[in-house]
Order: C-alpha cells, then sequence, then structure tokens
C-alpha cells in the first residue's frame, strides 16, 4: 500500500510510525487495538507501519488488515536497516503536527497516547513528551538491569533528565524533529539530541505491558552498541560547533603527562626514586614523553582539521548553529493607548506553539 502523495505536511493532528521485524502475531491485534483507540479520539491521524524486511508473514498480515483503512499506510523496506533507520524512514513522510513513535509488540498501549500529546500542551509548553516506563515488564537481568545502568550513564553525561530513554512511546512536535538526521542506534538518543537543540522535555509514566508473542529483538549486545552511540551523542552535544575545544583538551591532558614523564626521568638521572642513576638515553619515559608530544601535537591538528570541517558542513548547507522559538514583536500605537506586542513564529523553530 503507497502513501497518498496529495496530503500536505502539517494537515493531520497525529503520525503514529510503527517500526516492524518479524511480528506476525502481533500485527493484527495492535492495529485493532490501536485504530480502536485512535477512532474514538478527538484527532484526526495516519498510522506508518514500517516493515524492516521481515522474514516471516508480518507484511502479508498486516495488509490484510489495514486493506480497507485509509488510515493506514505500510513502508516496506528492501532488507532490514535496524529501528532506527525504519523510523527514520517514517519520519520522513509523517504529515501530523504531532509524531508518536511506538513498538509494534503489544507492549507499549496505545491508551497512552492521549496524555503525551496532552502533555505537549500543558504550561510552559513542550516539544517532547517522553513515556517512562515505570512499572517494566520485562526480564530484570537481561533487559531491564541494563537498561538501568545504561540510563543512569546517560543522564550523568548527557544532563537530561529522563528516567527511560528506551521507551520507544513518545510524541513530538514535528518541529522538533525537522533538522534531526538518524544514525546508527540513535533513535533512543531523540530526546537528547532536541533537548540540545532547544526542546522542552517532559516525563508521562505509561503503561509497560509484558511481550506475548514473538521474540525480543534486544539483548546484551545492542547495550554495547548503546553506550558507543553515547560517545558520538556526548561529542555532537558539546563539541560540533567547537571540536578544537574537544582537541584541544586532549592536547592539553597528553601535554602535561608528558612534561611529567619527563620531569620523573630528570629526578631519576640524579638518583631520585630509584636505587641507582639512570641516565635519560636508558629511561623509558623520556621516549614515552616524546610520542605525547607528538601526539599532542597531532591532536592540535586534527582540532584544526575539524573546525575547518564543521565550517564547511554548516555554511554548504546554510545550516544555522542556532534554534529560534519564535520572534516576538513590540510596538506602540501612535494615538496613545496599550503597547502592542505580537508574535511570530520563526523560520526553523523548535516548537510550533507561537505563545
Amino acid at each position: 500500500m503507497c502513501h497518498d502523495e496529495s496530503g500536505k505536511v502539517g494537515d493531520i493532528d497525529l503520525t503514529i510510525v510503527i517500526p516492524l521485524r518479524n511480528e506476525e502475531a502481533n500485527v493484527v491485534p495492535l492495529y485493532d487495538e490501536l485504530s480502536t483507540v485512535m477512532d474514538a479520539g478527538p484527532y484526526s491521524y495516519e498510522v506508518l507501519f514500517i516493515d524492516d524486511g521481515s522474514k516471516d508473514r508480518t507484511l502479508s498480515n498486516l495488509e490484510n488488515a489495514i486493506a480497507d483503512d485509509p488510515h493506514c499506510t505500510i513502508l516496506h523496506l528492501t532488507r532490514s536497516f535496524g529501528q532506527t533507520a525504519a523510523m527514520a524512514a517514517g519520519f520522513e513522510i509523517a504529515r501530523g503536527r504531532v509524531i508518536v513513535p511506538m513498538d509494534g509488540d503489544l507492549q507499549n498501549d496505545p491508551r497512552d497516547i492521549a496524555a503525551l500529546v496532552a502533555k505537549l500542551d500543558e504550561s510552559p509548553g513542550y516539544d517532547v513528551a517522553s513515556g517512562w516506563r515505570k512499572n517494566r515488564q520485562d526480564k530484570l537481568f537481561s533487559r531491564r538491569f541494563p537498561s538501568l545502568l545504561a540510563n543512569k550513564l546517560i543522564r550523568w553525561m548527557t544532563n537530561t533528565q529522563i528516567n527511560d530513554l528506551g521507551c520507544t512511546l513518545k510524541a513530538y512536535r514535528r518541529e522538533a524533529l525537522e533538522d534531526v538526521k538518524l544514525y546508527g542506534e540513535m533513535h533512543r538518543f531523540l530526546p537528547v539530541i532536541t533537548r540540545w537543540r532547544g526542546a522542552r522535555i517532559a516525563e508521562v509514566v505509561v503503561n509497560h505491558r509484558a511481550r506475548i508473542h514473538g521474540k525480543t529483538k534486544y539483548d546484551l549486545r545492542r547495550t554495547i552498541k548503546v553506550l558507543l552511540d553515547l560517545v558520538t551523542v556526548k561529542f555532537l552535544g558539546d563539541y560540533l560547533t567547537k571540536p578544537i575545544y574537544f582537541f584541544g583538551k586532549l592536547s592539553l591532558i597528553t601535554m602535561a603527562v608528558a612534561f611529567f614523564g619527563l620531569t620523573l626521568a630528570v629526578f631519576q638521572k640524579y638518583g631520585y626514586f630509584v636505587s641507582e642513576p639512570l641516565n635519560l638515553n636508558r629511561n623509558v619515559l623520556l621516549l614515552l614523553a616524546v610520542m605525547l608530544v607528538l601526539m599532542a601535537v597531532m591532536f592540535l591538528v586534527m582540532g584544526v582539521l575539524s573546525e575547518l570541517l564543521v565550517r564547511i558542513y554548516h555554511e554548504s548547507q546554510g545550516r544555522r548553529i542556532y534554534k529560534v522559538r519564535e520572534t516576538i514583536h513590540g510596538g506602540r500605537p501612535k494615538h496613545g493607548g496599550r503597547p502592542e506586542v505580537s508574535r511570530t513564529a520563526a523560520e526553523d523553530p523548535v516548537s510550533s506553539r507561537s505563545g
């Protein structure tokens, strides 16, 4: 089933994006429950099912289920590209003013969508409502414990106070996702990335259900991938527009260690810290100091090159290094009266709220 290209971006309230892979027993109950909930709600909506190269009957079961439903679209990817790529495919064609990703394994509850969307409109106005599986129904040692550690580490490194970054069920204003590109396993870091772009984030406790059919796609190896992606996210968040600071810090640290090693080698030449004097040409600390000085110079060179690449990246694409939420115009009528203040949405806002 093909996506309806005649619709315009922003002409419906919600787009629900559901990545799927080998969920043949779950897709029909998922569709039935989701359509029942959404049809009873106040929102206009579309549902994008992204089949990530399933090798079972997921696609055929889903095609039969949605055959008469104009709200639904299936994107059938040529092979399994991963959950991040599947979500990116859905985000790219989403038409809703709010985009809600969710899992296709029936563990997310569609009835929580309304609460997430409502949270966006609460004062002071949020751009992201993140689901929190407070009572998570997964195995302790293989799923919950690694997730707990990973979330604590991510909160500490990124200063993003979200308890459950791994929960797929979230609500995003589309403006918060407009200039976000996803790679690797970056979908779980979306709240972090949007916050660094100025988004306001709230957290909502959501229902989490035990998996009944099929097998989980997560294991301990996924935790390792998350930690590696965390390094990338940390670098992009803190140093994307100033990489020379990152490499400069490494250079200073390396130079300090080199100076310490050289000083210790000089002391050892005169008999300190050793049983007998040790000539510099026989002291491995001198070679270590020389190597570290060379590394410090290389770090500085890498920093300069990174600065040039960053400038090329932003200037060639006309990308801004800032993001404007709204513009507030002030003015006073010529014939007295109260001052007038008008607000206009910026060209590149984080939020669609106009105040």
